[in-house]
């Protein structure tokens, strides 16, 4: 029998009363092990750091944060998340579900680093996100089809399957789902990745902006959204770094 991982994180952040950010809940699992570092004032700073290779296909993972009103948290991660395939000749494909929920008045910054589809693995992450009226949110997604030396070698990348739901004081802004990589249709061709191996996004909720990409562009689009100060950056690239300049890294 082929053993599959189900693990969930926890972190809650709360305000401290004096002007800070309490985490009175830091709870890893498997191989998602969340740790504090030195944060900004008035804001707490978690690194979810990989203790394992993980995703594996069969695999459930997931995060669950909870921002408390008046508080402010950044999470960012250690290390890219690499997606792999699991044993067997038809490995199922890995899940890796985030929920995000910010309080009234409260900051969340999601800002982790990406994730790699390695050949003949697949991916179906699926991040909801909760925002009370005043939340602000930043969130960063890039996604990566394939690892380098997969792609020296000639080999096909990974396949995500990636999901946004986003609802702000109970009404839906945002919900989409994009599906790249072998086996997705049309994921290479004009209306998918044109040939780029790269795709990510900027979500902005109650912050500034991100500046407009510059015009013309065929690779990067900024959309505005439902309610005040919410807009969506989403960009292709042909790599990692070209993807993190589009998104404003």
């Amino acid at each position: 029998m082929t053993s599959t991982l189900h693990a969930v994180a926890r972190i809650t952040a709360e305000a401290d009363g004096r002007g800070g950010t309490a985490l009175p809940v830091l709870a890893g699992a498997g191989p998602l092990a969340p740790r504090r570092t030195r944060g900004a004032a008035g804001a707490a700073h978690v690194v979810l750091v990989g203790s394992m290779a993980a995703p594996l296909g069969g695999d459930r993972l997931g995060v669950r944060v909870t921002v408390g009103p008046g508080a402010a948290l950044l999470v960012t991660s250690a290390a890219a998340t690499i997606s792999l395939p699991g044993p067997g000749p038809d490995p199922r494909p890995a899940r890796y579900d985030v929920e995000l929920t910010v309080g009234e008045g409260a900051t969340l910054d999601w800002l982790p680093e990406p994730v790699v589809a390695a050949t003949g693995s697949h991916l179906i992450a699926h991040t909801r996100i909760s925002l009370a009226a005043g939340a602000r949110l930043r969130l960063r997604e890039e996604q990566i089809l394939g690892r380098h030396h997969d792609s020296a070698r000639g080999n096909a990348p990974g396949r995500l399957t990636s999901r946004l739901t986003v609802r702000r004081a109970g009404e839906l802004i945002l919900d989409q789902q994009s599906d790249l990589g072998p086996g997705a249709p049309g994921w290479d061709g004009p209306a998918g990745l044109a040939g780029h191996r790269s795709a990510g996004q900027l979500l902005s909720v109650g912050h500034p902006g991100p500046p407009t990409p510059p015009a013309p562009t065929d690779t990067a689009a900024l959309l505005t959204l439902p309610g005040d100060g919410a807009t969506l950056l989403t960009a292709v690239a042909p790599d990692a770094l070209a993807l993190r300049r589009a998104l404003g890294g």
